[in-house]
């Protein structure tokens, strides 16, 4: 295949490119790159003597290969990893090498579909919780983005933790906001100061990080104090035991960043999808009452589902994944080329910023009609059996696709299916904001109208 190194972008504005338009609405601004210049497209963004270059990916093919086929050349060494890294710690999702080898091959016994089935439990003592929760609903009305949030958060925390979950969930509720923040705006400008400068933002992010510390170093040492709680069957325990095949297992320091990251990757994934679900739904109730039925008709004496149920329920199963590839909680993917590639006929540079974008893949015309359609029926398996592996890819791929994939799909299909045989939901607000800092945000209520099905 011919190879050019003339590569297409937007032009942006003469001194700063396309600065504005990434700061605004990145998802729009790759939307359109895409669009307006192919699969392939180059965009450039800040003054110059500091300006960046993204080398946007959108093509499944293009992402099969950053991601599976040539993943050893497209390292987590950019400037958002690097972000991530400096507030969150070095865990599951940042490492790299022998780190990351080592960390997975301790936690992957983990997350094994048998131990994660382990789990569904928890899941269904949250959601009872917020089910009868809504019942109180002031006005009927519940905002999905924020029920969404919390509900996430307290059921990783309780697959984490145990009976140690009240104060972590406060804590890391009030902090992650914070810290997302602060890693997001770095990430998307040109010029980072140090951060122990003493400026207000930093100060607030610092402030929040140390609480976020210090609340996860309380939880792990009690658990090296007592005796019984580290016998416990709870994730955080389990990690505290794990030995690799030298014996070798996390020290206090790792424990955290592993906890860390599962508290930021197993909530804010999983509540995004929830989210946009349940939105969705709101707005498609012949979908909605399909989804009710099937619910309903497998949890008909009210009882708490199990990990058995997840196959028992195709048609929640297609609704989520439809859901996951009109917001994918992961919209844009970041590597850097150690050494030059080619990549859909465009020779990428040795050293390039390389972006790979699911929010746009997912909406590729040529592999999704009509792609801003809700229609869950995109995935039956006769029809994934028919696409190209990256044509969705909601949980990455290749070497470092999502350890916890399993986990996320069996908390929302069985969430999905207590709330929506509870109730039904219809959509208040029907038009979102989006933005993007570490995951997919919301920036706008999620309101939906709650009404409570007869028994």
């Amino acid at each position: 295949m011919a190879t050019t190194t003339r590569v297409p972008g937007p032009a942006g504005l003469p001194l700063i490119g396309s600065l504005l338009d990434l700061k605004r609405d990145p998802l729009a601004t790759y939307l359109a790159a895409r669009r307006d210049h192919g699969d392939v497209v180059r965009i450039q963004a800040g003054p110059p003597g500091l300006r960046a270059e993204l080398w946007l990916v959108t093509s499944p093919e293009g992402a099969q290969q950053v991601l599976a086929t040539e993943a050893a050349n497209f390292r987590k060494d950019n400037v958002f990893y690097g972000e991530i890294r400096e507030s969150f710690g070095n865990g599951l999702l940042t490492s790299q090498d022998e780190d990351y080898l080592r960390q997975r091959r301790l936690v992957q016994p983990l997350f094994t579909r048998r131990r994660v089935d382990g789990y569904a439990d928890a899941i269904g003592v949250e959601t009872e919780a917020l089910a009868a929760r809504w019942a109180t609903a002031p006005g009927g009305q519940v905002d999905l983005a924020e029920e969404m949030n919390r509900f996430a958060l307290r059921t990783v925390a309780r697959i984490l933790f145990g009976q140690d979950v009240e104060e972590a969930v406060e804590t890391v509720h009030h902090a992650f906001p914070i810290l997302n923040a602060f890693v997001r705006d770095r990430g998307f400008s040109p010029l980072r100061l140090p951060r122990a400068w003493p400026l207000p933002g930093h100060r607030r992010a610092l402030a929040a990080e140390r609480t976020l510390y210090e609340v996860c170093d309380t939880i792990i040492a009690g658990r090296a104090t007592d005796g019984d709680a580290a016998d416990g069957e709870d994730l955080l325990s389990l990690l505290a035991k794990a030995r690799d095949e030298d014996g070798n297992q996390l020290d206090a320091t790792e424990l955290r960043e592993q906890v860390l990251i599962f508290l930021l990757a197993g909530h804010e994934t999983t509540a995004t999808s929830l989210t946009f679900a349940l939105h969705l739904l709101g707005k498609h109730p012949e979908e909605q009452e399909r989804a009710h039925r099937e619910a309903a008709g497998l949890l008909a004496d009210g009882r708490r589902p199990t990990a058995a149920d997840y196959q028992q329920l195709p048609y929640l199963t297609m609704v989520l994944k439809e859901a996951m590839r009109l917001y994918p909680a992961a919209p844009s993917v970041g590597r850097r080329a150690v050494k030059a590639a080619v990549v859909g006929g465009v020779e990428i540079p040795a050293g390039a910023d390389v972006l790979i974008a699911p929010y746009v893949t997912h909406r590729h015309p040529a592999h999704w009609e009509d792609p801003e359609r809700f229609d869950p029926e995109r995935f039956t398996p006769e029809r994934e059996a028919g696409r190209h592996r990256y044509a969705w890819y909601p949980f990455g791929g290749g070497p470092r696709a999502c350890i916890g994939q399993h986990f996320s799909m069996l908390e929302s299909v069985l969430a999905l299916a207590v709330l929506l045989r509870e109730y039904e939901v219809t959509a208040v607000d029907t038009e979102v904001p989006l933005g993007q800092g570490i995951t997919l945000e919301v920036r706008g209520p999620v309101r939906v109208k709650l009404t409570r099905r007869p028994a």
